[in-house]
């Protein structure tokens, strides 16, 4: 595997990761925007809107044709947030060259990326006005749906609490309350903004080599120098000193406890990798601490894991509970963090952490989007490990690694959703 990074444009860089393992290419364009409450709805209306129609392919019904003339190819836009950065995503996958005697191919998908892109479907001066109400409403029913998934949903609500004097407390996908005061004209000017001055990262994953890829892009999607408006990461927050517990009251059969921890430990930092490491002992599995402690042996919980969110150096535990059970719960979580404090971390329980870790990171190159996505988390922050190098680093963490990480991790936030009733 090798990447390869380059400056096309103001504002443009290309990435190519060359592998001959796939047979598919994956072309990623990634728009990088600031998270903030004015923007977060516009940016999530975007990449919905425009997979709409564009002028060459008018609906949905005539793009989906032209993907299925490419030989089955997939085009998806999202949107996601990495830190206070808030990313416009663009995904096109085709069967990769060496495989189909079709030489414009290539030509054709980015042909039609290109229309989706730059030649959005305009009508006086705004977006569709027929789509627009309908991505409108598609968006509002994503919001308010929001509660159907509770685990996920309870992980939000703990990260709104934590966080709720920066930005990372909004939802990537928007606000409610943004939807009647935006309109077709206010959406394509802001549309307008993002081409104009977002840095664009081009990620291509496939066997295609990285000045053929180069070729293709600048051929054919007719990019240009921008105006480009940088967004940095803030600085670490610290846990708060008086601990920040949050209850909300749900009716549902099974509970939801979340803890939110500060790491003070940044993603580009020496300990970075150790930090990973002692969120697997604790709770990356089955092989985990808090598996084995608080479901295993305890039966406190229905599930129980831990995880890192690398952008904002916090932890997060998570667990399905009987809520009644909510304060054994967090003591028995507490024990097994002093036990870590405390070195008592067996050989095995690191061995196998790292274990589940490199299986982890392995298996990215098994997939073109996830291995995108990989690279695109380490561009965007910029401190780029390939999935080797990171892998070296945690074959390499010692225990006193894993014990100074230990000592930094603070209890910031507790979230319980659920009912106390009987």
């Amino acid at each position: 595997m090798e990447l390869i990074s380059e400056k096309i444009l103001k504002g443009t860089h290309l990435h190519t990761i060359t592998v001959d393992k796939f047979k598919t290419n994956s072309l990623n364009i990634y728009f990088q925007q600031p998270l903030v409450p004015q923007e977060v709805t516009y940016n999530a209306l975007l990449p919905m809107i425009m997979q709409r129609g564009c002028q060459e392919y008018k609906d949905a019904r005539l793009i989906a044709k032209e993907l299925e003339y490419l030989y089955g190819a997939n085009l998806i836009g999202d949107i996601s947030k990495k830190g206070e950065k808030h990313i416009i995503l663009f995904t096109l996958t085709t069967i990769a060259l060496d495989y189909l005697e079709e030489p414009k191919l290539m030509d054709s998908a980015l042909n039609l990326m290109k229309e989706v892109l730059f030649r959005p479907l305009i009508d006086e001066g705004g977006f569709d006005k027929d789509y627009f109400n309908q991505e409108v409403s598609n968006l509002e029913s994503k919001i308010k749906g929001r509660v159907n998934n509770k685990n996920q949903y309870a992980l939000d609500r703990c990260i709104e609490e934590m966080c709720r004097d920066e930005n990372y407390r909004l939802y990537e996908y928007g606000r409610l309350e943004d939807l009647k005061a935006i309109n077709p004209m206010k959406l394509y000017n802001h549309y307008e903004k993002i081409i104009n001055n977002s840095p664009i990262d081009i990620v291509m994953v496939g066997s295609m080599k990285h000045q053929e890829a180069k070729d293709y892009i600048i051929k054919k999607l007719h990019l240009k120098d921008r105006n480009i408006e940088g967004v940095s990461f803030p600085e670490m927050i610290a846990a708060k000193e008086d601990l920040n517990e949050v209850s909300e009251d749900m009716d549902i059969s099974q509970g939801k406890l979340i803890l939110g921890y500060r790491t003070q430990i940044s993603y580009q930092a020496p300990l970075y990798p150790a930090l990973l490491l002692y969120s697997s002992i604790l709770g990356g599995g089955a092989h985990s601490k808090l598996f084995l402690k608080v479901r295993e042996e305890r039966s406190l919980c229905y599930y129980i894991y831990s995880k890192v969110d690398k952008f904002k150096s916090i932890m997060l535990i998570s667990c399905g509970i009987d809520v009644a059970k909510a304060e054994e719960t967090k003591a028995v979580i507490a024990d097994e963090l002093n036990e870590m404090r405390l070195g008592n971390i067996t050989q095995e329980e690191i061995d196998n952490g790292k274990e589940a870790i490199i299986t982890a990171i392995q298996a990215l190159g098994d997939n073109s989007n996830s291995l995108a996505e990989y690279t695109y988390s380490q561009i965007v922050g910029d401190f780029y490990l390939s999935p080797e190098e990171l892998a070296n680093k945690i074959r390499a963490v010692s225990l006193n690694d894993i014990l100074e990480v230990a000592s930094s991790i603070k209890l910031d936030t507790t979230y319980l959703l659920g009912t106390s009733k009987n």
